[in-house]
């Protein structure tokens, strides 16, 4: 049976009152983060899909809880890793509330002046979850996409990262490690390195070797995928030569369909090899960066990637703890994706400064009966068009603003999850009202913005 609601808090409750309270001093868990990479709401089997098979996925969500309304911080890939790291609104930064253009490209105002001078990118100046954990005593490892910043003094050893195996920008050849600028993207610790194999293998190698190494102290590992953004590249389609620039295989929105579930089919294969490797002391969360594009299934929702419709950012989650977790449940509290980031540091017992508050909840209190009563926000310019979204409760407002001509829309998402009907002009009032608080938040969190004229 799925629980939803006060249900799964119920669920919550009574679990929790019978492993005991978390844990706490030496005994602090070992954290995972796997994050996929454009992978659609309705891409997994235990999120609808019946054509591609996913059995470790849906083990880990019969294993554990299952979140149905689980919202990336941003609608596409850079904006979700900031917010992730940082545990706060990616408009703090500058710069990335945009996915960074392959090759090292601003694509909004804000971005561009930043490349100008050499500043596009995650500076080491903020505080970061692996920078606390590593001082905390945790070990903290990075296997995957980085895409947070191309230059050397964005790499993530400054971000409190003690090993790095990854793809510096934001899409790559899984066999060759170049982009479709010609770009070479594979890095360690900093440095380009020459390797072999299936990227989603090769990463996944590296995870395990770093799991599996003999410690004293807890470790946090972020394992994000490359998969199923483009290329498309099943593992069984390795070319002599790196893709060519103009293959139609680059191109996001047109994967081959037996091409796309290969792949996510690997990259479930090599969550499984994960899951089989940490012990009864680690907490594993998995989700995306955002929605998928129209190579994906984001069923039932609106939208695809890039948009602040649900379908650009409404993604799968999934929490696995079967030491802590009561199996086989659904939660349908929102949550973000900078959620996790509070409760990892929570749960390792550490804190940001004041000056970096996170602005997220703690999922595990959301679970254990809170019902947080807050706004949620989103914001994606790119060239002149800006995407807004707000959600309040049930109602979602949508703006897409287009070199200043802007489209709005009202949506009762308990009544219409599919955003279908535009309730604008029959709620004025909870439009303007929708549309006042996310004016407000845009002022605040972006009036000290890096790259600001």
């Amino acid at each position: 049976m799925i629980a939803t609601g006060r249900l799964v808090a119920v669920a919550f409750a009574v679990a929790w009152a019978f492993i005991g309270a978390p844990v706490v001093g030496e005994n602090r868990p070992n954290i995972v983060f796997i994050l996929a990479d454009d992978l659609g709401y309705g891409d997994l089997g235990c999120y609808g899909r019946e054509d591609i098979t996913t059995p470790r996925l849906d083990a880990m969500a019969a294993a554990g809880v299952r979140f149905t309304a689980h919202y990336a911080n941003g609608p596409e890939c850079s904006p979700t890793r900031a917010a992730f790291l940082t545990g706060r609104y990616q408009q703090w930064i500058g710069g990335l509330e945009c996915a960074i253009g392959t090759g090292n490209v601003g694509r909004y105002d804000d971005a561009i002046r930043l490349r100008e001078t050499n500043d596009l990118g995650l500076p080491t100046s903020l505080p970061t979850l692996p920078r606390l954990l590593q001082a905390a005593g945790y070990d903290t490892g990075l296997f995957g996409k980085w895409h947070l910043g191309y230059e050397p003094k964005f790499a993530p050893g400054g971000h409190g990262f003690d090993q790095a195996y990854y793809c510096i920008g934001g899409e790559m050849d899984y066999f060759h490690y170049t982009d479709n600028v010609a770009g070479y993207n594979l890095f360690r610790d900093g440095q380009p390195i020459r390797d072999e194999g299936y990227f989603t293998d090769r990463m996944t190698d590296e995870a395990l070797k770093f799991i599996q190494a003999q410690r004293e102290s807890p470790y946090f590992l972020y394992l994000p995928y490359t998969c199923p953004h483009s290329p498309f590249q099943a593992a069984d389609q390795r070319r002599q030569h790196p893709l060519p620039l103009d293959s139609p295989l680059w191109k996001q929105g047109k994967a081959p369909p037996e091409v796309y579930r290969a792949m996510i089919e690997r990259m479930d294969t090599n969550i499984g090899r994960v899951i089989d490797a940490v012990d009864e002391n680690t907490i594993v969360v998995f989700a995306s960066d955002n929605g998928g594009t129209k190579s994906a299934r984001n069923t039932p929702y609106r939208g695809i990637k890039g948009s602040t419709f649900e379908g650009g950012i409404r993604v799968p989650g999934i929490a696995y703890w079967p030491a802590r977790l009561p199996a086989g449940q659904a939660c349908d509290v929102p949550t973000l994706t900078f959620d996790w980031t509070k409760t990892f540091a929570d749960l390792a017992q550490v804190s940001f400064p004041e000056s970096h508050t996170p602005e997220g909840v703690n999922v595990l209190s959301i679970l254990d009966g809170s019902s947080p009563q807050r706004t949620l926000f989103w914001r994606k310019p790119r060239g002149s068009q800006i995407w807004k979204g707000v959600r309040d409760g049930a109602l979602k407002y949508v703006a897409d603003n287009r070199a200043g001509k802007e489209t709005e829309y009202l949506f009762d998402l308990a009544a219409d999850p599919s955003e279908s009907h535009n309730l604008l002009e029959s709620r004025a009032d909870d439009a303007r009202r929708l549309r006042s608080k996310f004016d407000r938040w845009e002022q605040t969190t972006r009036a000290h913005r890096r790259g600001r004229p």
